[in-house]
């Protein structure tokens, strides 16, 4: 299909995966030299994410016009809490931090960013940028989840997040995302377009600033 809105929207993406596979906190997980502390700030402020997220994606089911696309939203919503409770939950527990202490930790700058930007486009734009905007956590995270896939780890705590991403569930879920986007790009107006554009961007740029300040262990300057 030609001129598809996911087409454009991944010339943009496609140097900031390539960069996100480079990163040492990805490179880390592959070789199985990434620090435990690294690994355990990421899985924290993860959790804290999808909190946010499951609201963003619960905004753009408030949003679909049409029926299918309110149920899939408002499902994928239902999936990030459980995904945060359970996998998060286990993964903490092997890298001693229970659930209470995990959520006691403060909401790093990247994290608080992120979750901000999102809900502040699924609330306040239109469905078709809220859809823009929400896109690249399932896009490019399906993506590095190839890459991860492909090159494993010997690190088992690391290979045992890495196979979250084995099969075929989580590719179709990230390919009905991309229908919708196809759809609602195709309706939408030239500028309605460039708002989709400009948010796809900005959290496609913000999906590698998750990974770098795990890397850096970020914290707030003052």
């Amino acid at each position: 299909m030609a001129n598809r809105t996911r087409d454009a929207l991944w010339g943009q993406a496609a140097e900031i995966y390539a960069r996100i596979c480079a990163h040492p906190f990805i490179t880390g997980l592959t070789d199985g030299t990434l620090d435990h502390d690294r690994f355990r700030y990421y899985i924290v402020q993860d959790a804290h994410y999808l909190r946010a997220y499951a609201r963003a994606l619960a905004g753009c089911a408030a949003k679909a016009p049409l029926e299918g696309e309110l149920t899939m939203f408002a499902e994928h919503a239902g999936v990030a809490i459980a995904a945060e409770n359970e996998l998060h939950a286990g993964l903490l527990t092997d890298l001693g931090l229970d659930a209470g202490a995990a959520a006691a930790v403060p909401v790093g700058p990247a994290t608080q960013a992120y979750a901000s930007y999102l809900l502040a486009i699924t609330g306040s734009g239109s469905y078709a940028e809220a859809v823009a905007a929400v896109l690249p956590c399932y896009w490019i995270y399906a993506r590095v989840g190839e890459h991860l896939q492909r090159h494993g780890s010997p690190e088992p705590l690391f290979q045992r997040w890495i196979d979250t991403y084995a099969g075929q569930e989580f590719q179709a879920v990230v390919d009905a995302v991309l229908a919708v986007t196809d759809r609602v790009g195709a309706d939408a107006s030239p500028t309605e377009r460039e708002l989709m554009r400009r948010h796809f961007h900005t959290t496609a740029r913000y999906e590698w600033m998750f990974f770098d300040a795990a890397y850096r262990m970020e914290d707030w300057p003052v």
